[in-house]
């Protein structure tokens, strides 16, 4: 009982010409309907457009003046001297956190924190930095941004002063 397996013997041709025909043939029948869905091109014109009735032209408005008020007020005195104390105290913990074998958290400073006199360089910097970007909001009328911004320089160097007398 021997079993023997026969093969047809198929030329290259004969083989790749049989899909290929029933790829052409399958789009051929798929196609065929989707060209008869050609658009006219009068749809693609656009209409003529026409003015509106109700147009006219519209009158430029002023806005009242900002309430303007000098840089160097009681209110922004108040609050660079109280900046520039917080970086003050901020200066001193951290030069003895330093000395204590502490490290500087925030990565500006770790520039710095490599002797007295670069520490002492950052915070003024800071103190200086603030007043100066306050100034530039104060010039281009921006009174609320001026004083948010030494306000937030004011909570963040609390916040650092706090952080170094608890870690001490």
């Amino acid at each position: 009982m021997g079993h023997s397996l026969t093969f047809m013997s198929t030329t290259w041709i004969g083989s790749n010409l049989k899909p290929k025909a029933a790829l052409l043939l399958l789009f051929s029948c798929v196609g065929a309907p989707a060209l008869a869905q050609q658009a006219s091109l009068a749809l693609l014109q656009p209409k003529a457009m026409e003015a509106a009735p109700f147009v006219r032209p519209v009158e430029p408005i002023t806005l009242p003046e900002a309430p303007s008020h000098k840089f160097w007020d009681r209110k922004n005195s108040f609050l660079f001297a109280t900046t520039a104390a917080l970086s003050t105290a901020d200066f001193v913990a951290t030069r003895n956190n330093l000395q204590n074998g502490g490290r500087e958290l925030n990565p500006v400073s770790r520039v710095f924190a490599g002797s007295t006199a670069g520490l002492a360089l950052n915070f003024a910097g800071e103190t200086v930095g603030v007043i100066g970007v306050s100034y530039l909001f104060h010039r281009s009328g921006h009174h609320k941004l001026e004083r948010a911004v030494t306000i937030l320089n004011i909570g963040a160097s609390a916040t650092a002063v706090s952080f170094d007398l608890l870690h001490h």
